[in-house]
């Protein structure tokens, strides 16, 4: 018998929906779960009336938005509505711009949400530590994934006119590479030849280095990224980024490029020094780094191969939806 799976979210088009949820639509209705998108209403009165629909589901998925006080009270107290299941990749008791304090009205959204949840799926351990303070949540991490076959695997390691760095992102978070703005410089100055590729909705300019100014689409990202030969992933040390989610890096290694990173929460385990790329904790690990696998095409190769290796093996749709679709099932039953 199918079951209903009413799936709340901000934005259906956005790209943590694709990345979270929209991947595994297909795997739940294999399972026997008839799922249902909605974005989220606008204002207090027209969510009350969405999550009051909603309750004739068996479930509810709730995409990163958090509770207010009148969503909780329309959700209604656990022994009288169906099993709430929460998911989010991004540290949301937080403000991207002030990521050093919590938030509190963010946080009491996010201590409201974690208590009315049945299932809490979060997309790092640092995310699933935040949710797991709070009484009530049952929490399991799911990294989040992709399809490696949408990534056409690297045949080639040879340049022929100089190294090209590739940055993926997004106007929001280019201003996590503006801060290495610096050492792009060095590495402009240093590195003869190098070249490095903005893939994002926004440009990016740097004295001294040739930069490729690429706009971002879904239909060509993975061939971008191809054509290039070393995926850099900056991040700043903060609370905040300490719960990202990495799928930069993901998208880096499931391309067959070697990754420079920041040792910032899950781009420290994703990124394994000499195995899958090399950690940049400051400014000259950077240069150094950069330098070290313009020289190295035997090394480029080795890291590069060996994170395409992993992410088919840990983070593929293929591995992540069985675990995905059993909890959902699970949650359901309660």
């Amino acid at each position: 018998m199918s079951r209903h799976l009413v799936i709340l979210t901000r934005h259906r088009d956005g790209a943590p929906f694709r990345q979270r949820i929209e991947m595994y639509l297909d795997p739940l209705r294999a399972q026997g779960v008839e799922p249902e998108v909605e974005e989220i209403a606008p204002g207090a009165w027209a969510r009350r009336k969405q999550f009051r629909r909603a309750l004739d589901a068996d479930a509810i998925l709730l995409h990163r938005k958090t509770l207010t006080r009148w969503d909780g009270w329309a959700v209604g107290p656990h022994w009288t509505r169906i099993p709430l299941i929460y998911d989010f990749d991004d540290a949301v008791m937080f403000q991207a711009g002030e990521p050093d304090e919590v938030h509190r009205g963010r946080l009491k959204r996010f201590v409201r949400t974690m208590r009315h949840a049945e299932l809490v799926l979060a997309g790092s351990p640092v995310l699933a530590e935040h949710a797991a303070r709070m009484a009530g949540a049952w929490v399991e991490i799911v990294p989040t994934g992709l399809d490696v076959r949408r990534y056409p695997a690297k045949s080639s390691y040879a340049t022929w006119s100089g190294l090209r760095m590739v940055w993926i992102g997004s106007r929001s978070t280019l201003k996590q590479l503006e801060l290495l703005r610096p050492v792009l410089e060095a590495i402009g100055k240093y590195v003869p030849g190098i070249r490095l590729r903005v893939i994002a909705d926004e440009p990016l300019e740097v004295d001294g280095l040739a930069i490729e100014n690429v706009p971002w689409s879904r239909q060509t990202e993975a061939r971008l990224l191809a054509e290039c030969d070393v995926g850099i992933a900056p991040l700043p040390d903060t609370p905040y980024t300490r719960g990202k989610c990495g799928f930069k890096i993901l998208q880096y290694m499931a391309a067959g490029l070697p990754v420079v990173a920041s040792p910032v929460g899950v781009s420290a385990q994703y990124v394994r020094p000499e195995e899958t790329g090399l950690h940049a904790p400051n400014a000259e690990a950077w240069v150094k780094g950069i330098r070290r696998l313009v020289g190295d095409v035997a090394l480029r190769e080795r890291l590069g191969r060996a994170g395409r290796r992993r992410v088919e093996r840990e983070f593929d749709v293929s591995v992540l939806a069985p675990k995905v679709c059993a909890l959902v099932l699970k949650a359901m039953e309660h």
